[in-house]
């Protein structure tokens, strides 16, 4: 077991929020508990509610993000905090923060960028029924697209290190946040683990802010530009392919005429069916010169990655409590 007062960690929670008055309260509480030394930040994302109020009541450190949506938020915290761990969760009472604890040590135990939390039971509340199916056909999607590094890329409980919250651009708006981050980590091949963890209901009387069709709406577009930014040759080679096929399907029944008669007479025809063969070429190219530009990419953003600071060497799990030394001061921040 590890001497704390010796290799101290400093562990930041972060919980951002948007009309969890009802549960934020007990959340702070939860996780003072379960990480007596770490940093409580609740960020309040335009709350009319008094979430805010609840938090700060609960000892949180309260700020604000005024851009709507959980990615706006997510961006703001990684830029405005400082930490060797950053556990996030949900300020909906879902995730308990007594496996917190759980998520540090693994990230510990495994040299890892990212632990996430997947989640135990998501299935079993009737209501998440429509999620829960949108769940498991967006993970698929990924694998498919993106590799099998993940089997639940919408978990809002996951544990990160400096170097991984320091190299995460955080492009997106919102509740799409989650998979920029699994992606993020499968173009790095940033070291990851998984660990079941046991996913709660909300209480009575609190509502989930997710839309089924807008947000998968939103996470399908999503998909389709991580899949042009980071598997550029796959997307426009996809494309091209459509062109291409087009392009025989109206090629076709010109070149049988021509074999059997000598004569074209489907002109017009066969205008567009060499102009769909020139765009599938031209897409084709533009495939190729921006996978080259994404490999470059790539390399720069794994130079920078290594440049950033990893976990203090000679860390075991699981930790000795406290996390890290002077709660009280580390609080006053």
């Amino acid at each position: 077991m590890s001497d704390s007062s010796q290799l101290p960690l400093d562990v930041a929670v972060l919980l951002p929020c948007y009309n969890e008055a009802q549960t934020i309260g007990a959340v702070v509480s939860g996780f003072r508990e379960a990480l007596p030394g770490a940093r409580i930040y609740v960020y309040d994302n335009n709350s009319t509610d008094g979430t805010a109020l609840r938090a700060l009541l609960a000892g949180a450190t309260v700020a604000r993000e005024r851009r709507q949506g959980k990615g706006n938020v997510v961006r703001r915290m990684f830029s405005d905090i400082d930490a060797d761990v950053y556990i996030m969760a949900d300020g909906d009472g879902t995730y308990a923060p007594q496996d917190a604890r759980q998520l540090i040590d693994t990230l510990i135990s495994e040299r890892a960028d990212m632990v996430v939390g997947t989640r135990r039971g998501v299935r079993a509340d009737a209501g998440r029924q429509g999620h829960a199916f949108g769940n498991r056909i967006f993970n698929r999607l990924y694998r498919t697209l993106f590799g099998t590094d993940f089997t639940d890329i919408f978990s809002g409980y996951r544990a990160f290190s400096r170097r991984f919250a320091k190299s995460f651009p955080a492009m997106s708006a919102g509740f799409e946040i989650e998979t920029e981050m699994s992606v993020h980590a499968s173009r790095l091949r940033a070291p990851i683990h998984e660990i079941e963890l046991d996913y709660g209901r909300r209480p009575e009387g609190s509502h989930s802010k997710l839309s089924t069709f807008r947000d998968g709406g939103k996470i399908l577009w999503m998909f389709a530009m991580l899949m042009k930014e980071t598997r550029p040759f796959t997307f426009f080679g996809a494309f091209s392919g459509l062109f291409m096929l087009a392009s025989f399907v109206f090629m076709a029944p010109v070149l049988v005429e021509y074999f059997e008669t000598g004569l074209v007479q489907r002109l017009p025809t066969w205008i567009l069916s060499m102009a769909l063969m020139m765009i599938s070429f031209l897409v084709f190219s533009a495939g190729l010169i921006l996978d080259s530009l994404a490999r470059a990419r790539n390399e720069q953003l794994r130079m920078h990655y290594m440049t950033l600071p990893k976990l203090p060497a000679g860390l075991t799990a699981p930790l000795a409590t406290p996390l890290a030394e002077g709660a009280a001061s580390v609080d006053a921040a």
